[in-house]
């Protein structure tokens, strides 16, 4: 599977330092290269020192496919992406070196993924994530509601909840709570997409009624690259804080 990785400007200048990692998620019809092609990614990660990796998700919607033996797209990313880039890559290799983020369908599955694997990472973050994706019948999805019946099973299928970014939230032990790593979410205010807009208010309700610490932000914009690209220099800052960064480059000085 194909994916693109921006590297930190001083990368090249030392073959020791060890970087921590943001796996940023495309949506749904986009591809690997969506964030590079069609964002400032790649301007606005130059001021961290973080690798960026941007992966193939297809349609797969970040799940193993219950009626896909071989689409199995959630365990890609947790057991196949992550230890190929740690072995490609300088990579801090410990929860506080991963966040994960991503847009609409890349949303929802960078928050379930910080759900379902809290010992993977310590930021989680989403930019108008199709959170209720799970919850709506088939027959209200048009011609995805067939694809998405075959993915995750009928309503109140064990594969269905088990993939429930709200089911999770809501199940959820109190005493696991201190283990998830830290959520934001931000969604635009003129999505035409009602049932995201909705979810995203739903979700920011119900990890506030279960105290999970997360920060939530509604926001002038609607679905589009304009929108996400306005919102990604955040999500780079709030990663930066979040993850243990490496120190200062050493630089000699002139004459030295």
């Amino acid at each position: 599977m194909p994916y693109n990785v921006i590297l930190p400007a001083d990368y090249d200048a030392s073959a020791t330092t060890r970087y921590p990692v943001l796996y940023l998620l495309h949506g749904l019809t986009g591809h690997y290269s969506d964030w590079a092609s069609r964002s400032n990614v790649a301007d606005y990660a130059q001021q961290y020192r973080m690798i960026v990796v941007m992966p193939e998700g297809n349609d797969g919607w970040y799940t193993d496919n219950a009626g896909v033996p071989n689409d199995k797209y959630e365990s890609y990313i947790l057991k196949e992406l992550i230890p190929d880039v740690s072995q490609r890559y300088r990579t801090i290799e410990a929860r506080y070196g991963r966040s994960i983020a991503g847009l609409s369908m890349g949303g929802y599955g960078a928050i379930k993924f910080g759900l379902k694997a809290p010992g993977t990472f310590a930021f989680a973050a989403s930019m108008s994530g199709a959170f209720a994706i799970t919850k709506i019948a088939e027959k209200d999805l048009g011609p995805l509601g067939p694809v998405l019946t075959k993915l995750y099973g009928p309503m109140g299928a064990e594969t269905r909840k088990a993939n429930d970014v709200f089911d999770i939230v809501e199940n959820m032990p109190a005493n696991r709570v201190a283990s998830l790593p830290y959520f934001y979410f931000d969604c635009g205010t003129e999505d035409p997409l009602p049932s995201v807009f909705t979810s995203n208010r739903d979700l920011a309700k119900l990890m506030f009624d279960k105290k999970i610490p997360h920060e939530f932000r509604e926001l002038p914009g609607d679905h589009s690259w304009a929108y996400w690209d306005q919102q990604i220099p955040h999500i780079l800052e709030i990663a930066s804080q979040k993850m243990r960064l490496p120190g200062a480059v050493k630089t000699r000085a002139a004459g030295a």
